[in-house]
């Protein structure tokens, strides 16, 4: 499985990774349908995207990094049957190549429901391991999610 980096993505690809999202993520994050992953896309800017698929061309892996309010900011999905193989480490690193720092929102709490049924389960333990440090007094608290921001410099 290569990693593909990219800042264009064409139509199969976003339709794979917005189905990735909805797979993967909590329920309140999913996407009704196929133009919300557009939606999201187009809210950001300076976008480079990472891209891991199977020998099908099924893509498993999705990360992006891109800016938000002079920030650098990144988002990462593994489909659950590649987590803790050393993927999600592998994009994250490429996407910290020529960066001194990287933001992202991460859900902290283990109180959300994937599509499947199974509880989403918080990937703050693997950004802590890849040194990533907690911004306690900064986060998102909504309808939709409860997250914490967190921070890596170089």
């Amino acid at each position: 499985m290569n990693l593909i980096e990219t800042k264009i993505l064409n139509e199969n690809e976003k339709l794979q990774i917005s189905n990735l999202w909805n797979n993967e993520y909590p329920t309140t994050l999913t996407f009704s349908d196929s133009l919300g992953f557009e939606v999201y896309l187009n809210t950001l800017s300076e976008t480079v995207h990472y891209i891991m698929k199977d020998d099908n061309q099924t893509i498993l892996a999705w990360g992006c990094k891109f800016t938000r309010d002079h920030e650098k900011w990144f988002a990462i999905i593994l489909d659950q049957k590649i987590q803790g193989l050393g993927k999600g480490t592998k994009i994250l690193n490429a996407i910290k190549t020529n960066e001194s720092q990287l933001n992202a929102w991460v859900i902290d709490k283990e109180m959300y429901v994937k599509q499947n049924g199974e509880i989403y389960k918080s990937p703050l333990h693997f950004y802590l391991k890849n040194s990533f440090e907690i911004c306690s007094e900064i986060r998102i608290e909504n309808e939709k999610l409860s997250a914490v921001k967190i921070i890596w410099k170089k």
